[in-house]
């Protein structure tokens, strides 16, 4: 099967999640004997922000870590679209593209022999509907949303043919347990963003570090000045954007992580977890998640992770999993369990497999390889 992605980036994961599951499942399909091309556009957000911050060299490093992948980089004026499409029987066209890109993509879905597929992850159907509305999504065979509540919304606002929930997943050949030296107690790894959980990051986070003396350290980006801050004040170490890839190394030399959602995803979006909580767990590292409705029934709370409702839980779960190392391996060990029965890269590609097949895609392989 020959599959072209249209993303925002496959090069840049700085504040950019989808990258994280999309190099996953892309990796996965081509180890399958798909043909894969990404297409990405040239001097995206993501991208110009991660030059910006780590410098030229940052677009090129994740190739290292994922050898089989590339991406070609388009400008939208230029883009020789019917090249780009010949031959394809399957193209996904993620959420964050161009519309008129979306548009024209659509338009030659009818000439065209592709099954065409539109992937949700983001919270913009519920938090920005009348954007969202505005997708030219007549011709597309459907969406793929990152989980019940988007692929709903879509079928209910007659947004899409049809939509399927696929919900993210960790990359289980990068992400897994290391052995390396211990550096600390407590990492999150995650964004300052929009004040989205600003006030839930001070009691979550930076109260329990500074009530139990904790030797911690952030990983993330768009933290201003007056967060950095906040975080010295706590005892925290700012280390600033991490490639992700390079998460499971440092998950290891810490003892337990922390996950903060959004607000948006607790209120709004019940159900649905960020990409960072199927890493975590791949990983093995023991974790305290702040309460969110886990409605779908992706994971065991409790025994994949704790759940703290108030800070005061977030505290006594932390001091528990520090103090107590049998408490510790059972959470690591049940997560990864969990994580390696139901919720890999390899298990999306399985379901997107199952739609293709609905949709009378052929998912037979062929021999050529087709990325560059």
């Amino acid at each position: 099967m020959r599959v072209v992605i249209f993303c925002h980036s496959l090069a840049s994961d700085w504040n950019h999640g989808n990258a994280h599951f999309l190099r996953g499942v892309a990796t996965e399909l081509i180890a399958r004997g798909h043909e894969v091309r990404v297409f990405e556009p040239r001097g995206g957000w993501s991208a110009a922000n991660l030059v910006a911050d780590a410098g030229p060299s940052a677009l090129e490093d994740w190739r290292a870590a994922y050898p089989a992948l590339s991406s070609d980089m388009y400008d939208l004026d230029a883009l020789d679209l019917d090249a780009a499409l010949d031959g394809a029987n399957l193209v996904l066209v993620h959420e964050w593209n161009d519309r008129d890109l979306v548009r024209a993509i659509g338009e030659r879905r009818r000439t065209g022999r592709f099954s065409l597929l539109f992937h949700d992850t983001h919270h913009r159907s519920v938090s920005d509907p009348d954007a969202m509305a505005a997708y030219p999504l007549e011709e597309y065979d459907g969406v793929l949303a990152f989980g019940d509540v988007i692929r709903e919304r879509y079928v209910a606002q007659g947004w899409a043919r049809r939509a399927w929930t696929w919900h993210e997943a960790a990359d289980s050949r990068v992400f897994r347990p290391l052995i390396t030296t211990r550096d600390g107690d407590l990492v999150w790894i995650g964004n300052w963003g929009d004040d989205e959980r600003t006030e839930e990051l001070r009691h979550y986070l930076l109260a329990p570090v500074r009530a139990l003396g904790l030797r911690a350290r952030v990983h993330g980006v768009r933290f201003p000045a007056a967060a950095r801050r906040e975080l010295e004040d706590a005892g925290i170490e700012y280390a600033g954007w991490l490639p992700n890839y390079r998460v499971p190394e440092v998950f290891a030399a810490y003892r337990a992580t922390v996950h903060v959602p959004r607000r948006p995803y607790v209120e709004a979006l019940p159900g649905i977890p960020t990409i960072r909580v199927f890493e975590a767990l791949a990983c093995g590292i023991p974790l305290v998640s702040c309460w969110w409705d886990d409605r779908e029934g992706l994971f065991a709370p409790g025994a994949d992770y704790l759940v703290a409702r108030t800070p005061d839980e977030m505290q006594r779960h932390l001091r528990d999993v520090l103090s107590d190392p049998a408490l510790a391996a059972a959470l690591a060990g049940h997560g990864r369990r969990t994580i390696l029965a139901r919720h890999t890269c390899a298990h999306r590609v399985d379901e997107l497999m199952a739609i293709c097949r609905d949709l009378g895609v052929d998912t037979t392989t062929t021999e050529r390889m087709l990325t560059r």
